[in-house]
């Protein structure tokens, strides 16, 4: 939505570029829109090390700490969101120190990131409050269920992926508990998992994939399962944050330990956004407890018209340009690329 605001309204013209040849952006039917297939490895490095732009957006993360390092020659550096997740805890301490400006969603990440620059005394970036796409696309697409009557309760299951996260732990005991309760479930793993412990949905699969009430879904794209349950068992995924924002419905999040890439996220002191939202936005329940998965589903769908007001009021507190990100965050990018090429 920012590129074709980028593109469209405000007249720039953008190079779009991926390292996925089956990449829809790639094909996009405008005239204003460039695309550029960098393929991997060794031309990829190469390609970034070369790059010559006014500016560079990307959500990519780690700039210049991996794979992904500053050109030789000068270039600003955006980075954009993918998510509402916070910056110290999921990611590495660093991964966003070396950008030049940040498109932050929501006013936590301007938070996280002034106090690690504050703490270790680095160059301050331009901090933009942009927003979050994803939330408003879910929000105008979204389609309301039937309300639930203790009888027609749809569960989404959509855990993070690791060793530690429901799946892998807990799966099939979970799974097995959700439908002899009577409710339908739709697994809808990580793509990951698919990727590094497919066994795990594979058991899952052998023992359940004939119940009646069972639906497997492994299309990151699909939406329908989003819309049509009723509620979302999950631990520490992302996608429990965009279901409960944009959705407004109940996410249950299984307490197993946080996945953390930053062995020193708790310097700042800041309770990350993952972990302080879960209960505004739902209920947490821990591991040794979760035969009483049915109970605590029942309670969150008692009063789904008190849940929706609470959730609204959390969104306008937490994401900028709530239902406009893509217009604030074009015309801020397009001024950075003005001031850029002006200044050479």
């Amino acid at each position: 939505m920012l590129i074709r605001h980028l593109s469209g309204v405000l007249g720039k013209i953008v190079c779009y570029v991926s390292s996925d040849e089956a990449d829809p952006g790639l094909t996009q039917d405008s005239p204003s829109i460039l695309p550029f297939y960098i393929g991997s490895g060794l031309f990829r490095i190469i390609f970034f090390q070369t790059l010559q732009a006014d500016v560079m957006l990307t959500q990519l993360l780690d700039l210049d700490n991996l794979d992904l390092k500053r050109s030789v020659h000068p270039v600003h550096y955006i980075h954009m969101f993918h998510s509402m997740v916070s910056t110290h805890m999921a990611d590495r301490a660093d991964s966003y120190d070396h950008y030049d400006s940040v498109l932050c969603a929501g006013p936590h990440h301007v938070k996280e990131i002034r106090k690690r620059e504050s703490m270790h005394d680095l160059q301050p970036k331009q901090l933009i409050e942009h927003g979050y796409a994803r939330l408003e696309q879910l929000i105008d697409e979204r389609v309301a269920p039937p309300e639930p009557d203790g009888r027609n309760i749809h569960v989404l299951l959509a855990p993070s992926w690791g060793d530690q996260t429901i799946l892998n732990l807990y799966g099939e005991q979970l799974t097995g508990i959700l439908l002899d309760a009577g409710f339908k479930i739709t697994l809808r793993p990580h793509f990951q998992t698919r990727w590094n412990t497919p066994e795990v949905i594979d058991r899952i699969v052998d023992r359940y994939g004939d119940h009646a009430q069972f639906t497997l879904v492994e299309q990151m794209s699909e939406s329908d399962s989003l819309f049509s349950s009723h509620v979302m068992i999950t631990d520490w995924s992302g996608a429990g944050i965009d279901y409960g924002l944009a959705l407004e419905k109940p996410v249950l999040y299984i307490d197993v330990p946080p996945k953390s890439r930053n062995a020193t996220y708790r310097e700042l002191d800041i309770e990350p956004f993952e972990s302080l939202i879960r209960e505004s936005i739902g209920a947490v329940l821990p591991p040794e407890k979760i035969a009483s998965v049915p109970d605590a589903i029942h309670a969150l769908l008692e009063d789904p018209q008190q849940f929706r007001e609470k959730v609204r009021s959390l969104r306008r507190e937490s994401v900028f340009n709530l239902g406009r990100s893509a217009e604030a965050g074009a015309i801020e990018v397009a001024q950075i690329a003005d001031e850029v090429a002006n200044g050479r």
